[in-house]
């Protein structure tokens, strides 16, 4: 595996059709410096305008992957990530005069020999990886997928797809070795669609571009001649059509035995991408798609973000917890007396946090209340709650640093259980509201596995 980054030594363009669209594009890679990453940039526009290929600008995932900013758009960008993540390339620009790139023949192979030609420069800069350091799962129930990466110390995929076909059973891919296999085992997989899929999707007005000779089409259904012969005629398909023995439309020789398999391997390697940085980790997945891609990279930007925090707070590394005293305090205003976390267990940015707070008989509040029963006020257990939550509301914002939380009410309060000296108060906090730094969360605190209090906080973020 690469250490350093780079980019294309030289640009160079490729002309072609939009696959839903069915507009004509031109597409030009463009070196580009150290740390800027992919950008797809419209030129037909007036100010070319750039869109990061980054999670957070992923609009649509409808029968591929569409970045937006604005009003702008690129649509069906996957196969071109692919081929410059497959080729390990870290910095790139993308020009494009229309809105989706072309399809060509279905698959990454054009890019990448068209990237191959160019050449690559090393820029001199490490490359940064998230390295995978604990199992992350993403599973839906009720579409049977599965998405597992495992740690590894370098980037590998077990792919299966199931489908209740024929025509394509169940298949198994792996890639071990993405400098070694991408370009010359898996690039030149190209995309698949069942012929079902195929017409709703030219009833809605996709596939504009689509070509019987840039997609395997899988027969799902039962099909006469004079059946493919009109949709020959609607799909404005050239050419005498028929269905090979394999149950596939044309007579084209399919590129690998599993190569729908392989294709999906090239769609997940270009969502990945869009994590904004390679990864370190065994990537298991079954019958996935874009939508699950999607979904798995979003937790890895959440993983990828908790990583970043701690490298900014947290002096030493562990993985028995996220914070300690020390960062805590690099986080919070609060000191002593009035600081009510000792440590942050957990955190998903954006979405929940864990911390607790060892409550000592030595605790300046015990002295008054009560001095003849010692409990720790209420209050302060809320306080304790609200200062976990100010720490996952903080690292919300773009520049923690510079921000105080104000907590501006509290509703539904209760208090279960008397908290005393000696317990340790486990606090779970989960954000469900933020918009422009006005936030809503829920906090419980616990002592062991019993409920001692819980609230529903409102807070706003200010300049400190």
């Amino acid at each position: 595996m690469l250490v350093n980054q780079r980019t294309v030594a030289r640009s160079g363009s490729i002309s072609g059709i939009g696959l839903h669209a069915g507009n004509e594009c031109k597409l030009t890679f463009v070196p580009a410096p150290v740390g800027y990453g992919f950008k797809f940039v419209r030129t037909d526009i007036d100010g070319a305008p750039e869109i990061p290929a980054l999670i957070d600008h992923v609009v649509d995932i409808n029968r591929g992957t569409t970045l937006g900013r604005g009003d702008v758009m690129v649509h069906t960008v996957e196969h071109v990530l692919s081929a410059m993540a497959g080729l390990q390339l870290d910095n790139v620009r993308v020009e494009l005069t229309a809105e989706e790139p072309p399809v060509l023949d279905g698959s990454a192979l054009p890019y990448v020999k068209l990237l191959q030609k160019l050449g690559f420069e090393d820029q001199g800069e490490p490359k940064r990886f998230l390295e995978i350091d604990k199992t992350i799962i993403h599973h839906d129930e009720e579409k049977q997928v599965d998405l597992v990466i495992v740690p590894s110390d370098q980037f590998r995929v077990t792919y299966m797809i199931d489908y209740q076909n024929p025509a394509l059973g169940t298949q198994y891919t792996s890639l071990y070795d993405l400098e070694k296999e991408f370009a010359r085992e898996f690039a030149a997989a190209r995309t698949f669609s069942f012929l079902s899929e195929l017409e709703e999707l030219h009833k809605a007005g996709l596939i504009r571009g689509g070509r019987i000779e840039s997609a395997l089409v899988i027969i799902d259904r039962e099909l006469t001649q004079e059946g493919l012969d009109d949709l020959c005629r609607r799909l404005k398909v050239p050419g005498d059509i028929k269905v090979s023995k394999s149950g596939i439309l044309g007579e084209k020789l399919v590129r690998f035995p599993n190569e729908p398999a392989r294709h999906k391997v090239v769609d997940l390697i270009g969502d990945l991408a869009l994590l904004g940085m390679p990864i370190k980790g065994h990537v298991l997945a079954a019958r996935a798609g874009h939508a699950a891609h999607i979904m798995l990279v979003k937790k890895l930007h959440k993983e990828l973000q908790k990583k970043r925090l701690q490298q900014r707070y947290q002096v030493g590394t562990t993985d028995r917890y996220v914070f300690d005293a020390d960062a805590i305090q690099r986080i919070l205003p609060h000191r002593y007396p009035f600081l009510f976390v000792d440590r942050i267990l957990e955190l998903v940015p954006g979405e929940w946090v864990t911390g607790i707070k060892n409550v000592s008989v030595g605790e300046p509040f015990f002295e008054g209340h009560f001095p003849c029963q010692p409990i720790m006020p209420g209050v302060l257990v809320v306080e304790a709650m609200g200062q976990v939550g100010g720490v996952l509301l903080l690292n919300t914002e773009a520049n923690p640093d510079d921000k105080l939380v104000y907590f501006t009410g509290f509703d539904k309060v209760k208090f279960r259980k008397p908290v005393r000296p000696g317990d340790q108060l486990f606090i779970r906090v989960e954000m469900f509201y933020y918009k422009r730094g006005i936030c809503k969360m829920k906090g419980r605190a616990f002592v062991g596995d019993q409920l001692a209090a819980e609230a529903e906080m409102q807070a706003v973020v200010v300049d400190r």
